[in-house]
């Protein structure tokens, strides 16, 4: 009977490690972002701000589906030298069918330093910004609008790229994440919360 328990124990300490190591490997095998970036990309990151809400605060109504349902404006200053274009993403990570993308925007001009409000639901833009598709299978911004229950997280995140995507108004969160591989000079985020 000893014999069987110290056998059993050894088995489970050969499962937790093999099974650690299979995870370390998966970790390694899977591609970050941060991975990606440009060579020569600076570690500091710009910042990014809305008028709008406090970084971690409730999003008012108006930027929701339950108000208006336009976008909040942002701000952003001392982006990397050498940026050419941005490109945000803004998504819900706890949706229940799992992250949620609200709004796929880039090309925005390496030398904005703001989105208005309101941006209009467009593919393309007058300054050569381009709106890709979000979750909701609609081109443009689209509010938060989570089931009711517990608060929804909503980050808004900006990328400084080294480039310009040749991407099409159809493009996804996947597809500019894609385009942005090895362009990216840095990045910043700003994050909201929302419950109906």
């Amino acid at each position: 009977m000893r014999c069987s328990s110290h056998a059993f124990r050894s088995f489970l300490i050969l499962s937790s490690v093999v099974g650690l190591l299979f995870l370390l490997g998966m970790l390694q095998t899977v591609p970050s972002l941060r991975a990606q970036t440009a060579k020569g990309a600076s570690d500091m990151a710009f910042t990014l701000r809305s008028p709008d809400f406090a970084n971690g605060a409730d999003i008012p109504k108006q930027f929701t589906c339950s108000g208006e349902d336009r976008s909040p404006a942002l701000e952003w200053g001392d982006a990397p030298a050498g940026t050419k274009s941005f490109a945000l993403v803004a998504d819900d990570p706890d949706a229940p069918v799992g992250t949620w993308v609200h709004w796929v925007i880039f090309n925005i001009p390496g030398t904005a330093h703001a989105l208005p409000g309101a941006v209009a639901k467009q593919a393309r833009l007058s300054d050569g910004t381009h709106q890709g598709q979000n979750d909701f299978r609609k081109v443009g911004y689209n509010g938060p609008c989570p089931p009711p229950g517990k608060p929804h997280r909503y980050f808004f995140k900006l990328y400084a790229l080294n480039a310009e995507l040749s991407l099409s108004s159809s493009a996804t969160k996947s597809d500019v994440e894609r385009g942005m591989e090895s362009h990216i000079l840095g990045h910043a985020e700003w994050m909201g919360r929302f419950q109906r």
